[in-house]
């Protein structure tokens, strides 16, 4: 009879917990554990990604998508340092994700041995809540166990470390019950997780006493969809998201204001600064000046994890807990509002700006070229039905957040609180691992794709002819420039561009996905826009849709104040390399969206 080892008992207790996909890149420090695997029939599923990033990634991407715990794997030293970008993804973002890394032997650590490195030190800031490393076979277990449920009960990432010898000993999956051994077990229960009931009542009376209700939503309010919409009618309120936040209340939604921030709308700064009272539900946006001015709003707060509370803005009642059951039990306790007129002013507004996107998506580009915002235009409306985005940071978040609708039972995502780039294409691709049946679309810059999305496009092609339903489009802005920080060099600091920085190589990105036999689109003419995502959409293999698009199309705020205004005129007296282009496209944009602050000094 063949011994089982450690790695093969570690893919056993994997399948156990349910996990049915490991995502990372093989390497010697982890041949006891790809073994195991091997010796388990491949079960979980071994996902090779292209790069360790890339794996961590996928395994954020999985826990967001599905809402089950992501796992990733990587090799000693270098593999294991490649992973940690993907992994603060998922820590900042409170995503369940679980490193398993491999580690020099036992007998080796401290020899400064080829490809040691401190990994309890690497690991100890993202993996924070828990990291340890595996010293016996008969830990194993425990620390697996440990692991999973601590990655799961805090939302946050974990670490578990394994050195080479100890994966190729002989596994103790009973360890012994006497002293100085953990016998653990598997399971991690959902809480049913609610305030106190002086809480609610407290909040119940900040809420029915506004008369100009607010409610700012994110990423902790999915799966609270329809509790939102309830309070929101009961308050006669307003709706702004986060930027994760996009999925939990359609566009469709006449009240929703859309997306907070330097990424959001007019609809949305006017909605905070008008408001009275404001209702946070799974939200730690970070940006102070888009919150109602201190004093002018009471505001409530709901969120699970305790120490996000009261952090962006000083609230009157902080409630811990879940947000679809703590809105459940404060909705008996609100009274409906029966003036509706601040509701019907948000709607107003909110309609007014959909007319404005959509004037501004028809303009044309600089020389031709496409306006991006023409881009996301002709695919809102073409969007399947249950289909998963992932947008990247970069100017794609922006046409992103203001020009795509979504619908009821889309999901939607991205880097949020790290908001690193190249995180868009191995989402989507995340996404069609857990969902083969669902269309995946990526929506990302030229910046971006030359950093993570060709490798990942190489791992598509890799695996897409085993999905049911093939369709996964990666949408390609080329522009040959880093275009959001050019933008806010103008904006936020006065800087002309620096094109040293900022101008990126032109590379074929269609040509490529045709040559990895998959479909590549280029798209230059704004006629050829409708047709090109139509193709897209009824392809029968993944797709790069690469739109050529104008640089100097503006992102702009929401709201300009008067100085970040006086710094964008600095930028074109400056001499702008781009600054005839500018002139073009980007004055009725500043012009239509310069609203002073009311808190600047008049001369």
């Amino acid at each position: 009879m063949t011994r089982s080892t450690v790695g093969q008992y570690v893919a056993e207790r994997l399948s156990a917990w349910g996990v049915e996909r490991i995502y990372g890149y093989p390497g010697d420090g982890i041949n006891g554990i790809l073994g195991g695997l091997r010796r388990n029939g491949d079960k979980p599923r071994f996902i090779q990604a292209r790069h360790e990033e890339l794996a961590a990634f996928l395994a954020c991407a999985h826990a967001k998508f599905s809402q089950t715990v992501g796992v990733c794997l990587a090799t000693s030293g270098p593999g294991a340092i490649h992973l940690l970008n993907g992994l603060y993804d998922a820590k900042m973002d409170h995503q369940p994700v679980v490193a398993i890394v491999g580690q020099s032997a036992t007998t080796a650590l401290g020899s400064q041995y080829q490809q040691e490195v401190d990994l309890q030190s690497l690991f100890k800031d993202v993996a924070s809540e828990y990291c340890v490393t595996v010293s016996s076979p008969a830990a194993a277990r425990h620390c697996i166990d440990r692991a999973l449920r601590i990655a799961l009960d805090q939302r946050t990432v974990t670490c578990v470390i394994f050195p080479k010898d100890i994966q190729e000993e002989e596994a103790v999956p009973e360890p012994p019950q006497r002293h100085d051994h953990a016998l653990s077990g598997i399971g991690c229960p959902k809480p049913f997780m609610i305030p106190h009931t002086d809480d609610l009542e407290a909040a119940a009376r900040v809420l029915n006493e506004g008369e100009r209700v607010a409610m700012l939503v994110g990423a902790g309010a999915l799966g609270a969809q329809a509790e939102v919409l309830e309070v929101a009618e009961l308050l006669g309120a307003g709706i702004a998201k986060s930027w994760l936040g996009k999925a939990v209340v359609p566009e469709s939604v006449a009240y929703c204001a859309g997306h907070i921030g330097l990424l959001g709308t007019k609809p949305s700064w006017d909605l905070m600064q008008d408001c009275d009272t404001l209702l946070v539900v799974g939200s730690s946006f970070p940006y102070a000046e888009f919150y109602p001015k201190v004093g002018h709003a009471k505001g409530v707060q709901i969120d699970i994890d305790g120490r996000l509370l009261s952090l962006r803005y000083p609230m009157d009642v902080n409630l811990k807990g879940d947000a679809r059951q703590t809105l459940a039990a404060l909705i008996p306790r609100l009274r409906r509002k029966q003036d509706r007129s601040w509701q019907e002013r948000v709607s107003a507004h909110v309609t007014d700006w959909w007319k404005l996107v959509d004037t501004r998506s028809l303009e044309s580009g600089n020389g031709g070229l496409l306006n991006p915002e023409r881009v996301f235009r002709e695919l809102s409306p073409k969007l399947p039905d249950r289909c998963i985005l992932a947008a990247d940071s970069g100017t794609a978040a922006n046409w992103y957040a203001r020009d795509l609708k979504v619908r009821p039972g889309m999901m939607a995502s991205g880097s949020g609180n790290l908001a690193t780039m190249g995180a868009a294409v191995p989402y989507a691709l995340g996404a069609k691992f857990c969902f083969p049946d669902r269309v995946c679309i990526a929506l990302t810059g030229d910046g971006a794709m030359q950093m993570n999305g060709l490798n990942s496009c190489i791992t598509v092609a890799k695996y897409w002819k085993e999905w049911s339903d093939p369709r996964w489009i990666t949408l390609v802005l080329n522009n040959r420039d880093l275009n959001m920080v050019t933008w806010e060099q103008r904006v936020m600091a006065g800087d002309i561009r620096f094109v040293a920085s900022q101008e990126l190589p032109d590379f074929p990105y269609a040509r490529f996905a045709e040559s990895l036999g998959l479909r590549g689109i280029r798209v230059e003419k704004p006629e050829q826009l409708a047709d090109a995502w139509e193709r897209a959409l009824a392809s029968d293999r993944p797709v790069v849709l690469e739109a050529v698009t104008d640089p100097d199309t503006p992102t702009l705020p929401p709201h300009i104040t008067l100085e970040q205004a006086k710094r964008f005129t600095e930028t074109i007296l400056r001499g702008d390399p781009n600054a005839s282009g500018i002139l073009t496209q980007a004055v009725k944009g500043v012009v239509a969206a310069l609203t002073p602050d009311k808190s600047e000094k008049k001369d």
